[in-house]
């Protein structure tokens, strides 16, 4: 008995330690893409846009943004928001016309 409840406290623990981690935060640099809305403060991810070197290699698409790197700007149900910032970003993006992805 008390084998069992200690073997479902652990499950429990574990399944919401997974929750925790998948519900908040700043997302993996190759799981950010989807819907994207950019905003001037608050955002879920700061980026900055270089154009050498950057984390991200990100592609504007007008639909089926499934990819690391493809984003639809929309304005509004995003995904995720994003702060574009000069200065202590999260990830460094650069703009693309083709090959986007994740380094």
């Amino acid at each position: 008995m008390k084998l069992s409840l200690i073997a479902s406290l652990v499950l429990l623990g574990a399944v919401w330690s997974v929750q925790m981690r998948a519900g908040g935060g700043i997302p993996d640099k190759c799981r950010l893409y989807g819907r994207i809305q950019i905003v001037e403060d608050f955002g879920d991810v700061k980026v900055q846009v270089v154009r050498a070197f950057p984390d991200i290699r990100v592609q504007r698409v007008e639909a089926f943004p499934d990819g690391p790197g493809k984003w639809q700007i929309v304005e509004a149900f995003p995904d995720w928001k994003v702060e574009i910032v000069d200065a202590f970003p999260d990830y460094r993006i650069q703009w693309v016309e083709a090959f986007p992805g994740c380094r």
